[in-house]
């Protein structure tokens, strides 16, 4: 590894930059902002800072990290991919169907190697409870209840949440896409998901042109249903997961990392780790992207899998217009 571009110089591309230096010191790290501005400001973990997606492909790099709002990726990830350099694309991969379908058909033209950031798929409470739903121990799977709150002013307090991508419908905000892992994580682990019903809501209290919270009702090919809550306005973060079988329950705290199985007679922590550094997830992403890259095995996130939440995201709008 020689250079590695990261476009975008919000929180996530920040800490890309910073995970890159520290898994590869020697590399030379460029910089662009999602519009292309220079930015008058010092950009951390960068040694250069470019002002188009031209200049990011004329530098040669190994790789790069593309970390610009969700509205923005299809344009910067097809120029790079006409240019056979790897992109790791941060989810959602798009916020419409046609953008995804831009970068498949050129993913198909080039073969280039591609991704998705869906970190949640190297935290290793996920893991566990993967293997113990492949494993059946809870049986017959009736239903799943996934939920995730957080009050978006406090996700970055010394911005105005009012003017974050998350709170911007231009720039692929909502609690949909930007809270799209949960989406993501419940069809890796359960299968394809069809939608029953939706309501989004937009709360008088935040003031958004998105929606700020999200009540799903979904089901699986074999007929469990899956009832999903997303929100901008729980004050105490939760993120939690319970799958109910035949046999057993399987509870998954993500905050705590910490997975819990229940059957009839007893109850056992499966794994518990709180303390786990949530860091390690990125850094495992990049790496499982370098060995893709390398052509080794790998766990990476496909475009194709990520196309499956953008549909699903889309399905729900439609439904929730009809």
């Amino acid at each position: 590894m020689d250079r590695i571009a990261v476009i975008g110089l919000g929180n996530i591309a920040n800490r890309h930059r910073k995970n890159i230096r520290l898994l590869f010191p020697h590399v030379s790290i460029i910089a662009m902002s999602a519009s292309g501005r220079i930015p008058t400001e010092q950009i951390s973990n960068s040694d250069l800072v470019v002002s188009s997606i031209e200049q990011v492909v004329d530098a040669e790099v190994d790789f790069v990290i593309v970390a610009s709002p969700a509205t923005f990726h299809a344009n910067h990830a097809t120029i790079l991919l006409k240019a056979n350099i790897p992109v790791l694309i941060e989810k959602p991969l798009t916020a419409s169907d046609e953008d995804a379908g831009l970068i498949l058909k050129k993913l198909i033209e080039t073969n280039t190697f591609t991704a998705v950031a869906y970190c949640l798929r190297y935290l290793p409470s996920m893991q566990k409870v993967q293997k113990l739903l492949d494993a059946q121990a809870i049986g017959r799977l009736y239903n799943a209840y996934i939920e995730i709150g957080q009050y978006l002013p406090d996700w970055r307090p010394s911005k105005d949440y009012r003017e974050s991508v998350s709170a911007n419908e231009h720039l692929g905000g909502g609690a949909l896409l930007e809270l799209s892992h949960e989406l993501d994580y419940a069809q890796k682990l359960l299968g394809p998901l069809s939608l029953e019903y939706a309501i989004l809501r937009s709360s008088e209290e935040l003031q958004l042109d998105v929606e700020d919270s999200a009540d799903l009702v979904l089901k699986t090919k074999e007929g469990a249903i899956v009832n999903i809550h997303l929100d901008f306005l729980q004050k105490k973060a939760y993120r939690k997961c319970r799958f109910v079988g035949d046999q057993g329950v399987i509870e998954w705290d993500l905050i705590k990392n910490e997975v819990v199985l229940s059957g009839p007679t007893q109850t056992k922590v499966i794994y518990s780790e709180p303390d786990w550094d949530k860091n390690q997830m990125y850094l495992a992403m990049v790496q499982d992207f370098v060995a893709k890259i390398e052509q080794r095995p790998n766990h990476c996130v496909t475009v194709e899998e990520a196309i499956k939440t953008v549909t699903l995201v889309n399905q729900i709008k439609q439904h929730t217009k009809a």
